[in-house]
């Protein structure tokens, strides 16, 4: 009862003024942001004036600052400055102290609202560094004589070093502080421990290379007796000595007992050395020389003592039998044809360092409090709530009281986003794992991801994905990649002007930057004509294309029909050789390729992977509907496995474009900012695409949940600057080129018979010049039959020169313009029947 009389008088009442506490004024925190910069500026001329003056410096006193002007100093900051330098610079931690001002000016810039780096991370830091820089230059100075008398290290550096060196000696001491440096360097910059990697390898390597050297000059020294083991047609085994002399082998185990493989390999047999045998160097090889049916496997005789039987004659034969030498040791290094390329550097990208935090504390506090206080209005409360800061939206975690229906939060969409004032905000009840209701509100400054600090990341660099792709950064700032190979086709949706040129930009650059020549290659297609044409130069390094086609980038949609039933002819061929190699996939087949257990006399080959990307997908669908649909259904379903991989964008996510066919075989999809929750329920199956703010904001779905990412920027002159570098490097002669394509040979299995025309041939032929246009479904209307009849008229219309040829979707061309010329020509039909 109480606190419903206390109602009414909280409405009458004026609100209260809340008093502002002392450090949070805006003038007080303003008024000592700008004295702690001039501070910061008044102590680094201090200290750098102390080390041109001090000697003079060290001779003043703190006790004398305000003495008469009797005493004077040559600090350029006067007795004041002249004290801290020397208290800084002599007494504490030597030219380390110059983070003083640094820590200073840093919390001074903090005051004014700009904070160009973390304050609290950045201090600590700091901190540590000046102390250790402190102790190794004490320890330097201590150990190869002073400088600026204790000026190097300071006063700490000196004594605590000294310590340390009492305790575990120099050597010890060294060894410390190196290690300190390494764990301080690595803290400090995390990249910095794949350089210490690549240095202990390089050492390692180093000391291998002499280790291997002076084994060699130890092999060149011995001597040993060349003989050669022939094998005829017959598969009998025939040792030849240098003297032409011939001694077969039987195959029984008894006599070949002491015939074995070295690791080099090369087959040695244990005999007697005779003296009169000619002794001469020999060098090791375990090529199998094919001359009139008869192989020959270079041999060397070892003396006595060399081990028990590895390999047996049966054992040649069947190798010899299979058309395959003994295996080397080497892999195959596809790369070889083109060693002196080089991956291109991630300098060449632009870095776009963001300027201030995305989202300040104040935005913070204020966002909770409103989504409390709208939740509060229609009696939903609130046990719990937290932040999690993205680089373009804040997801607000809330655990809602018990007893709260999820659903009733869901309809509060609306609500919350009046409240906020926000461009679109999306609630997702729950998220999956979490137990939490989260609500995603976009930030008032969103932070360009570039596409330099997506390549930089650690995630990226020490990914061993084969085909890896870089998309963004999540709403956690962790950087986002996926596996091309494991999608295995990825459709990306979206209205225009959203970001689907820019994120195709940046799935090629991240596999630009990952992988070799050698290793992959390009399929673009792009019917607009102006968004792939970046890529042209990189025609002999990463593109394929049909061997008549002069341009590399594909824009013509009769090409676009012939390459990619060029790629279903280019997949039927690669399952052939998966078949014959006994494998499953690409991966298991180079493996085998490299490892030379393939024979390329048989047609075996290295096989790169293949990425289709088709821009403007849509526009193909029009023009030649079911002539692309059905080689993309084909490479959807099949090509997974031998490493053709498909990317697909359109701005019209429609049902009549991305149909049921595509939408099952390609179960990854990327969808960025659509215009409604149909188009984005056609994309992804799920609303929530209609609710995204533009500029590279996007959901990811792999099949089981979705992701939201802001996609990485990458701008034209950062791609030219890219295609630049590699198309300057040695390249392939051509383009890889893909299997030819004939089109006549599926035309030409059927002819049209003009002497067996049909009955209503010369009506709708009349009809057709009449309306001038060649259409079936016209035919069909006006005579009112079946579409097989309508359409084997049609193609008689053709045979006769009527109507042009088939163009998909569209209206056949009607080739005759009057009357009078149509009778000509069905006289000239009545005529040779």
């Amino acid at each position: 009862m109480a606190k419903q009389e206390e109602k009414p008088k909280d409405k009458n009442t004026e609100p209260e003024i809340p008093k502002k506490s002392f450090f949070k004024d805006e003038r007080v925190r303003f008024t000592a942001g700008v004295f702690m910069l001039f501070l910061a500026i008044y102590l680094t001329i201090a200290f750098i004036s102390y080390l041109f003056t001090w000697q003079t410096d060290q001779s003043f006193e703190w006790q004398n600052i305000f003495s008469g002007s009797g005493i004077r100093v040559e600090n350029w900051t006067g007795k004041i400055g002249a004290s801290f330098s020397v208290q800084f610079m002599n007494h504490w931690f030597g030219i380390s102290s110059f983070s003083l001002p640094f820590i200073i000016g840093l919390l001074g810039l903090r005051l004014l609202k700009v904070r160009p780096l973390p304050f609290r991370k950045t201090t600590f830091k700091l901190l540590i560094g000046t102390v250790l820089l402190s102790l190794v230059l004490g320890f330097i100075a201590r150990t190869i004589g002073g400088f600026l008398g204790s000026g190097l290290g300071g006063a700490h550096g000196l004594f605590v070093s000294e310590w340390i060196s009492a305790l575990i000696g120099k050597v010890g001491t060294a060894f410390l502080l190196l290690l300190f440096c390494i764990t301080y360097t690595i803290y400090v910059q995390p990249d910095s421990i794949h350089w210490f990697n690549r240095l202990i390898g390089e050492v390692i390597l180093l000391f291998k290379s002499k280790k291997n050297e002076e084994e060699v000059e130890i092999e060149a020294n011995t001597t040993t007796i060349k003989k050669t083991i022939v094998v005829n047609e017959n598969g009998q085994i025939i040792e030849k000595q240098d003297d032409n002399k011939v001694e077969e082998f039987t195959s029984s185990p008894a006599e070949n007992t002491n015939l074995k493989v070295t690791n080099n390999p090369i087959i040695e047999k244990a005999d007697d050395l005779d003296d009169e045998d000619e002794i001469e160097e020999q060098e090791l090889t375990n090529e199998v020389e094919e001359d009139a049916n008869v192989h020959q496997i270079q041999a060397v005789i070892a003396p006595e003592g060399e081990g028990d039987v590895e390999l047996t004659i049966e054992s040649i034969q069947e190798a010899v039998a299979n058309g395959s030498a003994i295996e080397n040791q080497e892999l195959y290094d596809p790369t070889l044809e083109l060693s002196s390329y080089q991956r291109p550097p991630i300098e060449l990208l632009e870095e776009y360092k963001n300027q201030a935090s995305p989202v300040s504390n104040e935005e913070l506090i204020d966002n909770k409090n409103k989504i409390v206080e709208t939740l509060a209005n229609y009696k939903i409360q609130i046990d719990k709530i937290k932040a999690t800061i993205g680089p373009t939206v804040t997801l607000y975690e809330i655990v809602p009281a018990p007893g709260i229906r999820i659903s009733k939060i869901k309809n509060l969409e609306d609500d919350i986003a009046l409240s906020l004032a926000a461009l679109g905000i999306r609630i997702i009840a729950p998220i999956p794992g979490r137990g939490t209701i989260g609500i995603e509100v976009p930030n008032q400054k969103p932070e360009i991801v570039s596409m330099y600090s997506i390549l930089k990341s650690a995630k990226f660099q020490e990914s061993k994905f084969e085909l890896l792709i870089a998309l963004g950064k999540n709403i956690s700032n962790e950087t986002f990649i996926l596996d091309l190979t494991k999608l295995p086709h990825l459709l990306v949706a979206g209205a225009t002007g959203q970001g689907k040129s820019v994120g195709l930009n940046a799935i090629i650059s991240s596999l630009l930057y990952k992988k070799h020549p050698s290793q992959l290659k390009f399929v673009l297609i792009d019917p607009k004509k102006v968004e792939l044409t970046l890529y042209s130069r990189l025609e002999r390094h990463f593109l394929a294309k049909l061997p008549d086609s002069e341009e590399a980038i594909i824009t013509d949609t009769q090409k676009v029909i012939y390459t990619l039933n060029s790629l279903c002819i280019e997949m039927d061929q690669r399952y052939e050789l998966l078949k014959q190699a006994q494998v499953r996939n690409i991966k298991e087949y180079n493996d085998k390729f490299t490892a030379r257990r393939l024979n390329p006399n048989k047609g075996h080959k290295f096989l790169p992977y293949i990425v289709v990307i088709i821009d403007e997908f849509a526009d193909l669908i029009m023009t030649a509907g079911r002539e692309v649909e059905t080689p993309l259904a084909r490479l959807a379903q099949l090509a997974r496995a031998i490493g053709i991989h498909l990317i697909i964008a359109t701005q019209r996510p429609s049902i009549n474009i991305i149909t049921g066919v595509i939408k099952a075989n390609f179960p990854a999809r990327i969808a960025f900012r659509v215009s409604s929750m149909i188009d984005s329920r056609t994309i992804l199956d799920h609303p929530g695409a209609n609710q995204l703010i533009g500029r590279g904001d996007m959901l990811v779905s792999t099949g089981s949940d979705m992701v939201r990412v802001q996609c990485a920027f990458i701008d034209v002159p950062e791609i030219e600057r890219l295609t630049d570098f590699i198309s300057n490097q040695r390249g392939y002669a051509t383009a890889f080129l893909l299997p030819e394509y004939s089109p006549e040979s599926s035309e030409e299995q059927f002819e049209v018979d003009l002497k067996k025309r049909d009955d209503l041939f010369d009506e709708a032929a009349k009809l057709i010049v009449q309306y001038q246009q060649g259409s079936t479904s016209l035919i069909q209307r006006k005579f009112s039959i079946g579409y097989n009849r309508a359409g084997r008229i049609i193609d008689q219309l053709e045979a006769a020169g009527v109507v042009g040829p088939f163009e998909g979707s569209k209206a056949r061309q009607v080739l005759i313009t009057d009357e009078i010329s149509l009778e000509q020509i069905i006289n000239n039909l009545n005529n040779q029947q």
